[in-house]
């Protein structure tokens, strides 16, 4: 029996292209509570999760982990959560993690994976969006009060009827439910909600199915060559999609490997889990990349079972690409990928030209590519500019949403009407189908890997009484790749200064890694031909101003 967890507000594949996946096996109507039961008959002793929960070490079984999600999933029942109610799931890299999720999707429940550093403001639009009834979170992480905040946001958002703490006394007792078995929920319906990098104003949902998201883990798993033996650490925050699935913990657990979850992902913290637990492959961003090189040249810990290191979640400077193996003694393997589905690796077995070079090519002969004209927003997929040229990003396939949740007004111009998403890259497209990421064409920031809304933050400074007007721009930058700069123009009178104005937007409640890394205050903006601000002519400003600092 099945439960389907599909409804308006999902976008589904059309019927004919459903049937092709469905044909060509990418998706085999499996759900990731089923799979946890055959990981669990498969590999049973063998370990599966390694991590800290309240500062003692955990090591987890397959067969204790899935113990540990059949009584969750009926604590979580007993509480009232039902199929295909949305549940805001906010905790770091704790092993908790590992059997929430998996209690939820046992359950039919859809975990909205929101990050530890998300604060007031965004958790309140989550949960309103997604109409959601409870939170799971810790008590505290990096001197932060979770609890607090999500008792906060609980008390102003009327479907939140539970705020669930790792560690307390109660979670502890949802944890020792008798196990019971629930009704397995549609492969085809929705399993989670992501959320998007948010090129306009807050984060869109993201909805993945059952068979989208495994047939990317399976396939990730695959290509960069998971095994039991296998261990891969986890040192970013594992709510993102790439240290999910790509292949992230998830893949790993598909391998019958074992998942080592970093509670920091400095080198100090990451060298010392790669010695003692022997790990083989990990997945970092640039910046983190950068610190780790740096460090390995200096660090006594013993890495020679660092296999393979993916970089991903922003472009990788070629300059960097080349110092990654000779400082770390392993493989580069790149990837690029976008939490609404593509997901692209060079392969370990690439010449170094293209490994070093490009972002990686996709992963399914059915992920379908169009390059298309930079300059037309609403270029269509028939739209596409010359081999080799650069263009906009378009793409459709068997993992690739066709439409985010509760969105039909952004969905109308971030989807073609042949169901092509508008990603937002500029790429170049190689001969042998890899791609080479050149920049964004959506006003979104990639600092870091953590994509920022230039309007969301603007919003933001304009709510301050002294602000007109403001514009936020990206940054070059050696160590993050971008940085924010926000320029603001006061209202008559005014002079607000830059700590004031950065203080303000933290206040506001929100991640600190939206805060302006620089305000600068004008008293106009230049504007284009047609009136609008110019962003190229003040990022221009601002690259005049560092070369003469």
């Amino acid at each position: 029996m099945s439960v389907r967890s599909e409804g308006p507000d999902h976008i589904a594949w059309p019927p004919e292209v459903a049937a092709h996946y469905r044909a060509a096996g990418y998706w085999r109507g499996q759900t990731f509570g089923a799979l946890l039961t055959t990981l669990a008959d498969a590999y049973g002793t063998r370990p599966a999760v390694v991590g800290q929960s309240a500062d003692h070490p955990v090591r987890w079984s397959y067969a204790e982990l899935d113990e540990r999600a059949h009584r969750l999933a009926a604590g979580f029942a007993g509480l009232g959560i039902r199929a295909g109610e949305r549940v805001l799931v906010q905790l770091p890299n704790v092993p908790e993690f590992v059997s929430v999720i998996f209690a939820l999707w046992r359950l039919g429940a859809w975990p909205v994976f929101t990050l530890p550093a998300h604060r007031h403001t965004e958790l309140r639009y989550f949960a309103e969006k997604a109409e959601a009834s409870a939170i799971v979170t810790v008590a505290e992480h990096e001197r932060h009060d979770h609890a607090a905040t999500a008792r906060a946001v609980a008390a102003e958002v009327d479907s939140l009827r539970e705020v669930l703490v790792v560690g307390s006394p109660e979670f502890t007792e949802l944890s020792a439910a008798e196990p019971r078995e629930f009704p397995d929920p549609d492969p085809e319906g929705v399993a989670f909600l992501q959320l998007s990098g948010g090129s306009t104003g807050l984060s869109k949902l993201i909805p993945r199915t059952h068979d989208d998201y495994l047939y990317s883990v399976r396939e990730s798993a695959r290509i960069c060559a998971l095994r039991p033996e296998s261990v891969y650490l986890a040192a970013l925050p594992v709510a993102h999609n790439f240290p999910l699935s790509s292949p992230g913990v998830l893949g790993t657990l598909h391998a019958g490997a074992t998942a080592v979850l970093a509670p920091r992902p400095d080198p100090d913290m990451a060298f010392r889990l790669i010695e003692s637990e022997r790990v083989t492959i990990s997945a970092v961003v640039p910046p983190l990349a950068a610190a780790w090189v740096q460090a390995a040249a200096r660090t006594d810990r013993d890495l020679s079972s660092l296999d393979v290191l993916l970089v991903g979640g922003a472009k990788c400077a070629r300059e960097l690409a080349e110092r990654i193996g000779p400082a770390l003694g392993c493989r580069l393997q790149q990837v690029f990928g976008m939490a609404e589905g593509l997901v692209c690796y060079t392969r370990l077995d690439d010449p170094d030209e293209l490994v070093l070079g490009t972002q990686g090519r996709p992963i399914s002969p059915d992920d379908e590519i169009r390059v298309v004209d930079p300059d037309d927003p609403n270029a269509t997929s028939d739209d596409e500019v010359p081999p080799g040229e650069v263009g906009a990003l378009l793409t459709r396939g068997p993992y690739t949403i066709r439409g985010y949740y509760r969105a039909a007004e952004h969905n109308a111009t971030a989807f073609t009407a042949d169901g092509f998403y508008r990603t937002g890259d500029l790429v170049r497209r190689l001969p042998s189908g890899h791609l080479e990421v050149v920049g964004r064409a959506k006003e979104q920031i990639n600092r870091g890997g953590e994509k920022v809304s230039a309007e969301e933050v603007e919003n933001h400074l304009m709510a301050h009484p002294e602000v007109l007007d403001a514009a936020v721009v990206s940054v070059p930058d050696e160590y993050l790749g971008e940085r924010t700069c926000a320029y603001v123009v006061p209202v008559d009178g005014a002079r607000p200064s830059e700590a004031e104005l950065r203080r303000f937007v933290r206040d506001r409640g929100i991640a600190a890694f939206k805060v302006p890394d620089l305000v600068v205050v004008v008293d106009k903006f230049p504007v284009t031909g047609v009136g609008k601000t110019s962003k190229r002519e003040l990022r221009a400003a601002l690259a005049a101003r560092a070369g003469n600092g």
